[in-house]
């Protein structure tokens, strides 16, 4: 059964920077394209980078230029480097696969508790 555990989050400023991980267990983590993404209570979740099996990497527009997703395989870990935070970055982070791992009983989607991102003076 696979298991994500994300952290880092926390309260920052505008400007600031945070870097996010997530350890991931029980999968064959290095074949899998993985991903953060967030959530704000009210909304959608939301895909904000993406890093494939190879390493190549994708980014959500409102991310670009400000955030690095990267991956170590051997660590099973996958990271995210936040810079120039937002106040609009604010929302609980997650990782996970891209599509996102599914529970074997009940075919739902499975999330880890994510991590909470604060962005504010």
């Amino acid at each position: 059964q696979v298991q994500l555990v994300e952290s880092g989050g926390g309260l920052v400023q505008p400007g600031g920077s945070l870097n996010l991980s997530c350890a991931a267990s029980g999968t064959m983590f290095r074949i899998y394209s993985m991903a953060w993404y967030r959530q704000v209570p009210g909304k959608q979740r939301e895909l904000v980078a993406e890093v494939t099996s190879r390493g190549t990497t994708t980014y959500a527009d409102s991310v670009k230029g400000r955030f690095t997703i990267s991956r170590d395989n051997a660590k099973t870990t996958a990271y995210l480097q936040m810079n120039s935070l937002k106040p609009e970055d604010t929302a609980v982070y997650y990782c996970n696969r891209v599509p996102p791992f599914t529970i074997a009983t009940t075919k739902g989607e499975y999330w880890g508790q994510g991590t909470q991102v604060t962005v504010s003076s």
